[in-house]
């Protein structure tokens, strides 16, 4: 049986009537007794001491404990929280040929976010493109591609403003939340040690900054092998969850630092399957689209993975709960939503009938 903590009227009443028993004749009862002062200050105490244990208990365990506690039970699977990580991939620079653009070179788009070059590039046949990355971490760092980047100061014989190349500056996230990492500790904890078991290399990836989902596939190429996919569900640029190959190159860099040394992991970004829907809604407002539109991103971030099945009964399921929305009927699709293997839904357009 669970222990409920007293209230302080009821332990105000238990002092009182301990005061009554213990000397006779005394009214505790009475607003300005003596007795009655030093019973509500007793149990005021005794209800702090209350509250107190009442916390330290629900630090005792991940799934309830505070910011504080959380971390600390983290770094005891040697988890850590991930930090804010920045955006990057390849900007195109144009100019003169032999023009240089350094290691460190910087450029500000036009709300005033700052990208460096990643390393020096030599303009060759009028163009060079050379990797970058924003300077803060966040998703406000992610850019499409064919946006324009400006330079912050000039350099001689190049363009002053830059393109962002093809896949974009993805990759950037926040820094991750409490509840992410709650999760992760929960999964550390219930899978036991990590030592290379299926299961084990989405565990990895997912102490990557940015990573929100992941997956793995024993004898992925034969024996010995494994494969290693994930999305990037927070990644802003283009509304797209799939990793550029920036952010899979990384991965494999460190899937590679942390597999056991024969094993052979083989890291891959996700095929994006646009999911088209179409549709009629009950009552038929931008509200309860809007609304059916955020429920069924959910969905795809809940229930979807490479080579899966999105039940079409879910997908129902997540219109039917949608605020506002009394009706609906689905037309496409018209059944469950089976992926090949290596591909994964994502949201396609909408046809509202």
């Amino acid at each position: 049986m669970p222990f409920a903590r007293p209230a302080l009227q009821d332990l105000i009443d238990r002092a009182v009537q301990d005061m009554e028993s213990r000397l006779p004749g005394m009214d505790a009862h009475l607003r300005r007794a003596a007795a009655r002062t030093l019973a509500v200050v007793h149990a005021g105490a005794l209800h702090g001491t209350y509250g107190y244990l009442d916390w330290q208990a629900r630090q005792l365990f991940p799934d309830t404990s505070d910011s504080a506690e959380l971390r600390r039970q983290a770094a005891i699977y040697e988890l850590t929280p991930k930090p804010p990580a920045p955006a990057s991939g390849n900007v195109t620079f144009t100019g003169s040929d032999g023009s240089t653009v350094l290691a460190g070179t910087l450029l500000s788009r036009s709300d005033g976010v700052q990208y460096a070059t990643a390393g020096p590039a030599t303009i060759a046949g009028g163009a060079a493109t050379v990797a970058a990355a924003a300077v803060a971490g966040g998703a406000a760092g992610n850019l499409a591609a064919g946006a324009t980047l400006t330079l912050l100061n000039p350099v001689a014989g190049v363009s002053t403003d830059a393109v962002v190349a093809g896949g974009g500056l993805g990759g950037g996230a926040e820094a991750e939340s409490d509840d992410d990492l709650r999760v992760r500790v929960l999964l550390r904890m219930q899978s036991g040690p990590l030592n290379g078991k299926a299961g084990d290399y989405a565990q990895w990836a997912l102490e990557v900054p940015g990573v929100t989902r992941a997956w793995d596939w024993p004898l992925y190429t034969g024996l010995g092998s494994v494969g290693v996919s994930f999305v990037q569900d927070n990644d802003a640029m283009d509304a797209t969850i799939i990793p550029n190959a920036g952010a899979v190159a990384a991965m494999q860099a460190y899937i590679d630092s942390r597999r056991p040394m024969p094993s052979g992991a083989v890291v891959f970004a996700p095929v994006a399957d646009a999911l088209n829907l179409t549709m009629s809604v009950i009552p038929n407002t931008a509200a309860v689209k809007a609304a059916v539109t955020a429920e069924l991103l959910d969905l795809l971030g809940l229930d979807t993975m490479p080579g899966g099945t999105l039940l079409l009964s879910h997908i129902n399921e997540a219109i039917a709960r949608s605020a506002s929305e009394t009706d609906h009927v689905l037309t496409v699709p018209a059944a469950s939503v089976v992926s090949a293997a290596g591909h994964i839904p994502v949201m396609g357009a909408i046809t509202w009938l």
